[in-house]
């Protein structure tokens, strides 16, 4: 399950970032993740639950957000929207199809409490 490494490694960004801003705690991480990312939300949510036990994350919300896939047929040009990786192009039925969106995983947003003092 690749979701609990990168469970790991968003809580390891989420914990720098909070440090140099000086935060007692992290109430809440926005994580924008591509349709076609091949990463399964509900894992990656389970794992972050697991790995911010203890840390200044341990309670935050994780609030996925959900990108579209899009790509351009090879063959005939077409921009269309896609909603797995082997999608077929609509418009010629060909599968050369170039992934232009929807492949990402990024930290969009991290709510802090700042430390009192």
């Amino acid at each position: 399950m690749h979701e609990m490494a990168l469970a790991e490694e968003v809580l390891q960004l989420v914990e720098t970032t909070a440090r140099r801003e000086h935060a007692s705690r992290v109430k809440t991480v926005v994580l924008a993740i591509g349709r076609l990312s091949s990463v399964e939300p509900a894992a990656l949510r389970f794992c972050f639950e697991s790995v911010v036990r203890g840390s200044l994350a341990e309670g935050a919300v994780l609030d996925i957000i959900d990108v579209p896939g899009a790509g351009r047929c090879m063959d005939c040009g077409l921009d269309i929207t896609m909603q797995t990786l082997y999608d077929a192009c609509p418009n010629c039925a060909g599968y050369r199809l170039r992934m232009t969106e929807g492949t990402e995983m990024r930290v969009r947003e991290i709510e802090i409490v700042e430390e009192a003092g």
